[in-house]
């Protein structure tokens, strides 16, 4: 019973950290697109192509299927929805399906 707890709380805390690493690889494309951080950095451009690596196999379906808005890429944001669905529902299905 507290094993499920253990690993339930051990997703939900690597689906959080996924989130923040979403978020933090949008802005950092933003401020590359506005030229405030210069992509020449050796770290920056290591970070930048680490994240897209990661997260662009993710966004690649979500992308196929969201219409195209002009210069504006919703995929990180759904992609951000559907692992806030997980996190919350997840909890929900294992621990209230009796499985304790």
């Amino acid at each position: 019973m507290n094993t499920l707890y253990v690993v339930v709380g051990l997703i939900t805390m690597v689906l959080q950290w996924l989130i923040w690493a979403l978020v933090i690889w949008a802005v950092l494309s933003w401020l590359i697109a506005f030229n405030v951080v210069n992509m020449q950095n050796g770290f920056v451009r290591g970070v930048v192509n680490a994240l897209d690596r990661f997260f662009n196999p993710m966004l690649r379906p979500l992308r196929r299927i969201l219409p195209d808005m002009g210069g504006i890429d919703l995929a990180p944001m759904v992609l951000i929805l559907i692992i806030m669905l997980i996190q919350r529902g997840l909890p929900a299905i294992l621990l209230d399906t009796g499985l304790m």
